[in-house]
C-alpha cells in the first residue's frame, strides 16, 4: 500500500463527528434525571444574572451560552435578571451594554428583571427571619466580625450581639431601613452558626447600610442585601428551575440551600444551584475590576478597546457572533477549571472569517513598482474573485496601471531559491492580474529602495511559484490600519502573586500605520469585515468616516505567536537510553485513532496532520497485517 493509499484509508477512517448534539454534559444530565423523575417540562426556566457594575467579557460568553443555549435546546424561558445591590458600583450605562452584548450574540430573553425588583419582598422576608430568631442585628467592626469569624482550621466565635432580642433587632433594622444609621454601624446577620465547617455558613451578613443613590430606586433604599441573601430567593422568586453558577459558588450552594428552607412553600418549584468551571483564556485577564484599571489608567480606550476581552471590544475588533458562539460549544462544559489557549478563539473567528470575509488587497508597507512596458496613460478593470469559499460572492472589478504598490517585505535584490516573492531577474504573479519579471531598481540616497522597474507579459498560463498582492496607485485609497495585538506578553499575566499583571503589559499590542488599499473599499461601512489578502483579517472601525477610513486588524491569517513560542522554547534532546526505545510509528497512529473522533474540530485538525506525518515512516510490511 502506498502513502496515497494508506492517506486516504485514513481519511475514510478520520471523519468529523456529525453535526447532530453531542453526547449530553453534565448539566444536561442533570436536567435530564430531573424531567425523567418527574419535573415537567414547562417548569424548566434558567437564568442569567449579570452585575451591572462593567462590561461584559469573553468568560461571560461560556455563561451565556449554557443559560440561552439550554433554553433554545429546551424551548425554555430565560430570565435576563441584573444582580444590583451594590450601587456604588452600577449604571445604567453598563446595563444597556449587557442588553445590547446578548443581543449581538443571537440570544432572546423573556424577561429583563432586576434584583431589585424584589427589594421589598427581602425586606419582608428579613423581618420574617427576625421574628424567627434567625438573624440579628450586628453591631461590630468589620474588622472584628472577621476575627470572631475564624479560618477554615479555625471555628469561629459567636458575636457578643447574637443574643440580642427579637424586640431589639427589629426595632434597629427599621431604623436602618428608615437612615437613622451611619455606613459600618450596624448590619444584619443570619444566625446559623459559628463553628460550622463552611465559613461562608458562619452568620453571614444579610443586609448592610450604603447611603449610595442607586440606578433604578433612586434614595428609596439606604440598606442593601447580599448578594447570597439575593441570589437564592430572587431565584425562587422568578420560579428558575436550574440556578447555573461558575465554579467559584460551589461552596455558597449550602448557604444557598439553607436561605430557601427559609421562605420555600413546598406548593412551589425549589431552584436548584448547580455549578460549572468558568472559562479563563490564556493572555487574557478576566477581572473586572483590573479591567477597569486598564480602561481609568489610559492603558486602553475605553471598555470597547479593540485590546480588551469584553465582547464590545471583541465586536469592534471584528469578530463575529458565529465565531464566539462556536468557541464557546467548542470549550464545551466542564467541572474543573482550565485555562483554554487564546488561540483557539483565534482558530474559530479565522474558520468563520475564511467563510463570510470578502477578499480584497491591500499594501501596508508599500514601495512603489514601474511596469515600464505597460502603457503609461493606459488602465485596465480585471475581475477579481470575491470569495472562493463562497460561490454566491461573485466578482468584482480592479483596476490596473503602469504604477503599482507592493509591500517592501515581498522584493529583495538577491535571495536565495527558497524566496519565491519578486526578486532582481526573477517572476512572480500578480494577484488576478499579470506575470512580472524585476529588472532594476532605484535607490535614494541612504540607499532606501524607492522604485522597482519590471515588465510584463501577458502570457498567464506560465507557472511561477511566487503570487502576490498589490494596488494600482493612481486608484488606490489611503487608509488608517490599526495592527492589534495580544494585550498582555505573559500567558497568565494575573498569577504571579508577586508582580503586578501591569507589568505584562505588551508595548506592542498596537501598531498604527498608513496603508493603501483597492478602490472598492471607498463605500464600506463600519463594522464590514474584510480579508487582506496575504495579510489577515480587518474590519472597518467605528471612528471610520467616509473621507477617513480606518480598519481594524481582527486576526492574522496564521498564529504568528505559535512560531514565536517555539523558539524561546528550549529543544528536547533525543532520548539514547536504550532502556527507553522509539516508539513505533504504527503504534502511535492506532493510539491517536482511537481517540481522534472524541476531540473537538481544531484538535482533530491537529491529530490529523500528525497521523499523515507519522505515515511516512510507516511501510508496506507494517500495513500488511493489518489488511489481512
Amino acid at each position: 500500500m502506498n502513502l496515497c493509499n494508506f492517506e486516504a484509508y485514513l481519511a475514510e477512517k478520520i471523519k468529523p463527528m456529525p453535526e447532530e448534539r453531542k453526547s449530553l454534559n453534565f448539566i444536561e444530565q442533570i436536567i435530564e434525571n430531573d424531567l425523567a423523575n418527574g419535573m415537567p417540562k414547562d417548569h424548566l426556566r434558567f437564568r442569567f444574572p449579570p452585575e451591572p457594575n462593567g462590561y461584559l467579557h469573553i468568560g461571560h460568553t461560556k455563561a451565556i451560552g449554557i443559560s440561552f443555549g439550554l433554553g433554545e435546546y429546551y424551548n425554555a424561558p430565560v430570565n435576563l435578571r441584573f444582580d444590583d445591590t451594590n450601587p456604588a458600583k452600577e449604571e445604567q450605562e453598563y446595563v444597556d451594554a449587557i442588553k445590547y452584548d446578548i443581543k449581538w450574540l443571537g440570544y432572546k430573553w423573556d424577561n429583563v428583571l432586576f434584583s431589585s425588583d424584589y427589594f421589598q419582598q427581602l425586606y419582608d422576608w428579613a423581618i420574617q427571619l427576625i421574628k424567627e430568631g434567625k438573624a440579628y442585628v450586628d453591631s461590630q467592626t468589620s474588622e472584628a466580625m472577621a476575627e470572631q469569624k475564624g479560618t477554615p482550621t479555625q471555628l469561629g466565635v459567636n458575636s457578643p450581639y447574637r443574643s440580642r432580642s427579637i424586640a431589639e433587632n427589629l426595632d434597629l433594622f427599621t431604623r436602618m431601613k428608615l437612615g437613622e444609621f451611619g455606613e459600618g454601624e450596624h448590619v444584619l446577620r443570619a444566625k446559623i452558626d459559628m463553628q460550622h465547617p463552611n465559613m461562608l455558613m458562619r452568620d453571614p451578613i444579610m443586609y448592610r447600610v450604603l447611603k449610595k443613590k442607586h440606578h433604578r430606586t433612586g434614595d428609596t433604599w439606604c440598606i442593601y442585601p447580599m448578594y447570597d441573601w439575593t441570589h437564592g430567593e430572587s431565584d425562587y422568586i422568578e420560579q428558575i428551575s436550574h440556578s447555573l453558577c461558575s465554579l467559584e459558588f460551589k461552596p455558597h450552594r449550602p448557604l444557598y440551600d439553607w436561605f430557601l428552607d427559609q421562605v420555600v412553600s413546598p406548593t412551589h418549584l425549589r431552584p436548584k444551584q448547580r455549578e460549572f468551571a468558568r472559562l479563563n483564556l490564556s493572555y487574557t485577564i478576566m477581572s473586572k475590576r483590573k479591567l477597569l484599571q486598564l480602561v481609568n489608567e489610559g492603558i486602553v480606550n475605553g471598555w470597547d478597546d479593540p485590546r480588551m476581552p469584553t465582547i464590545s471590544g471583541l465586536r469592534r475588533r471584528g469578530y463575529t457572533p458565529a465565531a464566539l458562539r462556536k468557541f464557546v460549544e467548542t470549550v464545551g462544559v466542564a467541572k474543573r477549571d482550565n485555562i483554554i489557549d487564546v488561540s483557539l478563539l483565534e482558530f474559530c473567528i479565522r474558520e468563520d472569517l475564511n467563510k463570510t470575509a470578502p477578499r480584497v488587497m491591500a499594501v501596508l508597507n508599500p514601495v512603489k513598482v514601474i511596469i515600464t512596458n505597460y502603457p503609461e496613460y493606459e488602465e485596465e478593470w480585471l475581475e477579481a474573485e470575491n470569495n472562493p469559499e463562497d460561490a454566491t460572492a461573485g466578482y468584482r472589478k480592479v483596476p490596473f496601471s503602469r504604477e503599482l504598490y507592493i509591500e517592501k517585505e515581498d522584493f529583495k535584490e538577491q535571495a536565495s531559491n527558497k524566496f519565491f516573492r519578486l526578486k532582481l531577474g526573477g517572476e512572480v504573479r500578480l494577484k488576478n492580474a499579470y506575470i512580472i519579471t524585476a529588472n532594476s531598481v532605484v535607490k535614494d540616497t541612504n540607499g532606501e529602495i524607492t522604485e522597482i522597474q519590471c515588465t510584463h507579459s501577458k502570457d498567464t498560463s506560465k507557472k511561477v511559484k511566487g503570487t502576490l498582492h498589490w494596488v494600482s496607485i493612481k486608484h488606490a485609497i489611503k487608509a488608517e490600519v490599526r495592527q492589534y495585538d495580544r494585550l498582555f506578553m505573559d500567558e497568565s499575566p494575573d498569577s504571579h502573586p508577586e508582580k503586578d499583571f501591569m507589568t505584562f503589559i505588551n508595548p506592542n499590542a498596537l501598531k498604527i500605520s498608513s496603508a493603501f488599499v483597492e478602490p472598492s473599499l471607498k463605500n464600506a461601512n463600519i463594522g464590514d469585515r474584510f480579508q487582506f489578502q496575504r495579510i489577515g483579517y480587518f474590519n472597518v472601525d467605528d471612528d471610520a468616516t467616509p473621507n477617513h477610513l480606518i480598519f481594524n486588524k481582527t486576526v492574522g491569517l496564521r498564529d504568528s505567536w505559535a512560531k514565536q513560542k517555539s523558539k524561546t522554547q528550549p529543544q528536547v534532546q533525543p532520548n539514547n537510553n536504550r532502556q527507553n526505545p522509539q516508539r513505533k510509528a504504527i503504534d502511535i497512529i492506532q493510539k491517536l485513532g482511537k481517540k481522534y473522533t472524541n476531540l473537538p474540530e481544531v484538535k482533530q485538525q491537529k491529530i490529523k496532520a500528525e497521523i499523515l506525518e507519522l505515515a511516512k515512516q510507516v511501510d508496506y510490511d507494517t500495513l500488511k497485517p493489518l489488511f489481512n
